[in-house]
């Protein structure tokens, strides 16, 4: 008998779990909605690392899963590591390249509006933050020289 990946199928929770059994967190993706009245850009959040690492979980706005897999894998690995991340203040040092980044934190509002599935695996309040990560140039979303075309694409949600 051979295996028939289309025949597979987990459940969401499943899904979950799986990833926090196998790596002690999670990853979220959420694709992008778009109507008459609004519009919320593409992105991803983690499970599990406050109960991992003492750290608030993380949001990514405006890249990939994969992609925001590996920024949120960088955090994680560095607070596995013992480094103590600031938050609400520029870091360099994080990513490569000596880019800078920030972690700002999210309202309990905002964060069950970004991230609502870490309520199921968190306790009230809900402590997250926002990954900035800077554009092309070097600039983060909350600088005057950022793209203006990233603006949509990685709202600056926390506050900084």
């Amino acid at each position: 008998m051979t295996f028939d990946p289309a025949d597979f199928s987990i459940s969401h929770r499943e899904k979950i779990e799986w990833m926090l059994e196998t790596n002690g967190w999670a990853l979220e993706a959420v694709r992008p909605e778009v109507d008459d009245n609004s519009a919320i850009p593409a992105h991803a959040y983690s499970i599990g690392l406050t109960a991992l690492t003492g750290f608030p979980e993380i949001l990514v706005v405006g890249l990939a899963p994969a992609t925001a897999s590996d920024l949120i894998g960088v955090a994680v690995d560095a607070l596995r590591n013992g480094v103590e991340i600031p938050i609400a203040c520029e870091l360099v040092g994080l990513l490569d390249g000596e880019q800078r980044c920030a972690f700002a934190p999210l309202s309990d509002d905002e964060a069950i509006s970004w991230c609502p599935a870490v309520s199921d695996y968190s306790e009230l309040p809900l402590n997250v933050v926002q990954m900035l990560y800077p554009d092309r140039k070097g600039f983060l979303p909350y600088e005057a020289g950022y793209e203006q075309r990233m603006r949509f694409a990685q709202p600056v949600v926390g506050a900084m």
